[in-house]
């Protein structure tokens, strides 16, 4: 059967992703054509230019498993293909995958030519035997959907709009490792995260409410806070103020769950923020914000 085929990195695997999908399920059906999904390996950003650092939204695993619900999935090894022009890409495809068709999203381009106007893809497809058809832009309320807006949304602590945007709840996965373990001294003991995926984006520094999943629990309510614990960190054991640098932690506290997790992969999604991290004037100011933090998410179970 032929295919019929949509590019791009697709990170986040976003609403208007998905709207692109849809149309490429929808003329898939229409043209009798099988749908194909072409992703890259990498960011081609992080072979174009040495010096950048991905922020990203997905992983190559997590997008893979999400593209594969809308068709067929062909990651290619970016560096591989950079070199291609839009002419020689297309070709590709087509003699190698027997795409007859390729549906274009919102203002991309491909290729190393990188044509400007979708008029130039048709006219390079019409030499290949590859139809060039176009989607328009997806919009959400007042958002303008894009991996960017999201990452903005996140850098700022807005994960109500990051997950309207993406669909679905922003997640992080890491391992639980052995922390300083002051969190059970004061009533709350927490599990330290230390992320699996360097390279995708750590929300703003905050207090969050968010679903954990593990092995062993499914969607368990947690209080997470992603910071430097000004409040324990910045006093010495004689109570007083200190003003060391401290690294960046992510801290995990599961109301429901009493045992050991050392060791084991944890995935957080995120709900909803709750506020900025602050220090507090003491350890019991601090334990009853905690408290009436934790209420609040439970609340909302």
């Amino acid at each position: 059967m032929k295919r019929i085929a949509t590019i791009g990195f697709f990170d986040g695997v976003h609403t208007g992703h998905r709207y692109l999908f849809e149309q490429l399920l929808r003329l898939g059906t229409e043209r009798n054509m099988r749908p194909l999904i072409v992703t890259f390996d990498v960011h081609p950003r992080s072979v174009l230019q040495s010096d950048y650092i991905p922020q990203l939204l997905t992983t190559a695993d997590e997008r893979r498993s999400l593209l594969s619900q809308y068709g067929e999935v062909l990651m290619l090894p970016f560096s591989e293909v950079q070199p291609l022009t839009a002419e020689a890409f297309m070709r590709f495809l087509h003699d190698r995958y027997d795409v007859t068709a390729v549906v274009m999203g919102y203002d991309h381009m491909f290729g190393s030519d990188r044509l400007r106007h979708l008029q130039d893809y048709r006219l390079v497809g019409s030499k290949i035997g590859i139809e060039v058809l176009s989607t328009g832009e997806f919009t959400e309320g007042e958002w303008h959907v894009s991996s960017t807006e999201i990452r903005n949304a996140l850098m700022n602590g807005n994960i109500a709009v990051a997950n309207e945007l993406l669909g679905r709840p922003y997640s992080l996965r890491g391992t639980v490792v052995h922390g300083k373990e002051i969190g059970r001294t004061i009533g709350f003991p927490t599990a330290n995260i230390v992320t699996n995926t360097p390279d995708k984006i750590i929300p703003k520094s905050g207090v969050y409410a968010a679903q954990v999943n593990t092995p062993t629990l499914n969607d368990a309510p947690a209080f997470v806070n992603i910071g430097t614990n000004p409040t324990i960190n910045n006093r010495s054991e004689h109570d007083e103020r200190k003003t060391e640098i401290h690294p960046l932690s992510i801290e995990v506290h599961i109301p429901s769950f009493r045992g050991d997790l050392y060791g084991q992969e944890l995935e957080l999604r995120f709900l909803r923020f709750l506020r900025e991290e602050k220090q507090f004037r003491s350890i019991e100011a601090l334990q009853r914000q905690i408290k009436a933090d934790i209420d609040s998410i439970l609340r909302r179970v």
